[in-house]
């Protein structure tokens, strides 16, 4: 059986409840979207969870953040980021590229989540210059993205919930 997984805004005018078969904390995204956004500590922790169980009280506010491509061009993403207008909390990501998906991040979740055995740290090129990652002995680094998803993460460790 799943994880049901509760959340909230800091000012608590959002709340929201979601199953999740994946909901270990740990890949850290040093990405410049996600570390101006939602990482407080030059990274942010997505969690992934089933987006047909997804119950909200409230209504978040979506922000598409713009993607440069180093060359000069620039396009909006389809993810759209939730978030609280009144406190700025940042909630969730969802992709329509994954409609039966969405990834809450895990600062915004009240509920007890899992100890991860070690962490994946993704995007590691958009790291602010400040950021000292602590890379555990078991700790995988990307430049970029990791080889395996979320899913085939805890697949791997044995920490999917069926």
């Amino acid at each position: 059986m799943p994880l049901k997984l509760r959340g909230s805004c800091r000012c608590g005018k959002i709340r929201f409840s979601a199953d999740s078969h994946a909901p270990v904390p740990f890949m850290r995204c040093y990405c410049s979207i996600c570390r101006k956004t939602a990482g407080g500590g030059g990274y942010a922790v997505n969690l992934h969870a089933d987006k047909r169980t997804l119950k909200v009280e409230g209504k978040t506010t979506v922000f598409h953040a713009e993607l440069n491509d180093g060359q000069g061009r620039c396009g909006v993403s389809t993810g759209e980021r939730h978030f609280c207008a009144a406190c700025a909390s940042a909630l969730w990501v969802f992709s329509p590229e994954y409609p039966e998906l969405f990834h809450p991040f895990a600062s915004a979740i009240d509920s007890k989540l899992p100890k991860a055995p070690s962490l994946v740290h993704m995007m590691l090129t958009s790291k602010a210059a400040w950021v000292q990652p602590e890379i555990g002995p078991d700790d995988q680094c990307f430049e970029e993205y990791p080889d395996n998803a979320l899913e085939d993460w805890h697949r791997a460790h044995g920490l999917w919930i069926d």
